[in-house]
């Protein structure tokens, strides 16, 4: 149907009657929060797939990024990035630490590691970098710089689920004769959206990733009020648990996920052979070794070459009931909250300023027919 919406995404849902299935378990138990099976069998089952030690699993994506810099109990200046949700920027706010901004690569719209050591001062305690679009960072760099300085790393990998990278080139151990590792072994924190936009969902949920027993425990304890027992409590700790429905529906999506990263790469496959050939049109290439997840399908407007800005080809799209988005515009730098900072500044940040006043993201999910690619593709080329 030609006016038929393409929305920029779609969810991934499990089979109704598979779900209702587990819905009866959960109603027979009536353990519907607080830790249940499903929930515990949710995080190993992730933490099998993601290649990690351990994942504590959050009721949203926000949640964990708050926890991460309490429980590494981060002050002063964190290091980050202008270009991603404002949930990341958002955290360290909370947390009464100052976010700093550094640029971007133009090359995959991720922190700049080149950038960073100018950045740091005797007040920095911590990088947070965030796997921009899915697209892994330079996490061996990274790490180096955050050794030479003695600072933590937290990455923001909302948009990475299971992404994996050749393990030498990104200093990561390899967990197969392939040399591939889960990026989110990188750093000392991980942490993981799954709300329902995601690549994989559990409507609304996240997960934060962590290397030892004694941190789990720890990260444990700070989601449920900092609760051990029913008359201990050993930490400030917010409520931030995953109930029951929802670990049980992310262990149902956990099965298909990997065929709707199959169809979202051939999604990919078809816009790149397409779009490569029209002027002024600019997108991100899969880097070499690496397992992507083709989370996102942002494309870069030059307004002199393609005859169009981004913005008229955005509303364009629109009038077309072709809903891409803008991901990341305005920079989080330019929200009012930010803005007076000192790091702030587009002075500062000429790549991220540049990418984000360019950038559309194309509609991307698992649902996407040959017929819906073709009129995505048609506005562009008009």
């Amino acid at each position: 149907m030609q006016n038929k919406q393409i929305t920029v995404t779609s969810p991934l849902l499990p089979k109704l009657e598979d779900f209702n299935e587990l819905l009866k378990e959960i109603w027979t138990s009536k353990w519907i929060t607080n830790m249940g099976q499903f929930h515990n069998q949710l995080e190993k089952a992730l933490a099998e797939y993601l290649h990690v030690p351990y994942v504590c699993l959050f009721t949203n994506g926000t949640l964990p990024l708050m926890t991460a810099l309490q429980a590494l109990r981060i002050t002063g200046e964190v290091i980050t990035t202008p270009y991603s949700f404002v949930a990341t920027t958002h955290s360290i706010w909370w947390n009464g630490c100052k976010p700093v901004f550094v640029d971007i690569d133009p090359a995959t719209g991720n922190m700049d590691p080149n950038r960073i050591e100018a950045a740091i001062t005797p007040a920095t305690t911590c990088i947070m970098p965030v796997h921009c679009y899915g697209k892994p960072c330079d996490t061996k760099r990274i790490q180096e710089i955050a050794d030479k300085y003695g600072l933590r790393v937290i990455y923001d990998a909302a948009h990475a689920f299971g992404v994996e990278v050749p393990a030498d080139q990104y200093g990561l151990e390899a967990y197969d004769d392939k040399g591939l590792a889960g990026i989110m072994n990188a750093g000392d924190m991980s942490t993981l959206s799954f709300h329902a936009t995601k690549v994989y969902n559990t409507i609304e949920g996240g997960a934060l990733v962590v290397h030892d027993e004694k941190t789990k425990k720890r990260i444990d304890n700070l989601k449920n009020f900092g609760i051990t027992d029913e008359v201990t409590v050993v930490a400030p700790g917010i409520n931030g648990k995953m109930d029951e429905m929802r670990s049980a529906y992310g262990l149902l999506n956990l099965e298909q996920v990997d065929e709707a990263i199959e169809k979202r790469h051939q999604v990919a496959q078809k816009y790149r052979e397409a779009l490569k050939s029209i002027p002024g049109i600019r997108f991100f290439e899969d880097i070499s070794g690496v397992r992507n997840n083709y989370s996102y399908f942002p494309v870069f407007i030059n307004a002199e070459k393609y005859g169009a800005t981004r913005d008229e080809l955005y509303f364009k799209m629109k009038e077309q009931n072709v809903l891409g988005r803008r991901y990341f515009y305005p920079l989080i730098s330019e929200f009012s909250t930010y803005r007076g900072l000192s790091s702030a500044t587009p002075e500062n940040l000429p790549v991220a300023t540049k990418i984000a006043n360019e950038v559309i993201c194309l509609p991307m999910h698992h649902e996407l027919k040959d017929d819906d690619i073709a009129r995505i593709l048609n506005c562009i080329k008009k």
